[in-house]
């Protein structure tokens, strides 16, 4: 009988017990997935901020290029009608 008691008592420890961890595991399982999320969202802009950067970048030196291709352009004009006056 003792044995029985004993066992029934221990029992209801670990089933009690059984809740709690579940719900702690619910709690960690929440904070981790909000974790991720949240570096996700830091990686995100980062990566956009950089995208932008390079963008930017890439636009200014090709309308650089396209001022120094029409100063060319404008240039061999200049000589093709002096060579054409002579």
């Amino acid at each position: 009988m003792k044995k029985t008691l004993l066992l029934l008592a221990v029992f209801s420890i670990l089933v009690a017990c059984q809740d709690k961890t579940k719900e702690k595991l619910e709690e960690a399982k929440d904070a981790v997935t909000e974790e991720v999320k949240t570096s996700i969202d830091s990686a995100k802009s980062k990566a956009e901020a950089k995208l932008d950067s390079v963008t930017s970048k890439t636009k200014l030196k090709v309308d650089s290029l396209k001022i120094r291709s029409a100063e060319k352009m404008e240039e061999a004009a200049k000589k093709l009608k002096e060579s054409v006056k002579q």
